[in-house]
């Protein structure tokens, strides 16, 4: 069973700063890409970040500059640093990471339950 458990959402004045990490447990044997989602009410879910093992990152266009993702492959976690927020990124965000949990197994795709980052005025 692999669980992947966001933390670090919460409130926030615009202009400030979160860090979200999500954590990947369970029997994993080794990880991919890792990356974060985020999903605003009424709206589809959408790419925010991601890295591969070897540590390229890509990222929307809307978070350049203001937010950075970074992982730890020694503690299977990966990490979200939001700068600069505005009130449009608020939104439940998502950790998402392509995994294998066997040698000879396919990588399959799994996602945390997400976070609620709330930017206020």
């Amino acid at each position: 069973q692999v669980q992947l458990v966001e933390s670090g959402g919460g409130f926030v004045q615009a202009g400030g700063s979160l860090r979200l990490s999500c954590a990947a447990s369970g029997s994993i044997k080794s990880i991919n890409d890792m990356g974060w989602y985020r999903q605003a009410t009424g709206k589809q879910r959408e790419l925010v970040a991601t890295i591969t093992s070897g540590g390229t990152t890509n990222s929307a266009d809307s978070v350049k500059g203001r937010f950075t993702i970074s992982r730890d492959n020694a503690k299977n976690t990966v990490y979200l640093q939001m700068n600069s927020l505005k009130l449009e990124d608020t939104a439940v965000y998502y950790c998402n990471g392509h995994l294998r949990t066997s040698w000879f197994g396919s990588i399959m795709e799994y996602w945390g339950k997400g976070t609620l980052v709330t930017v206020s005025s």
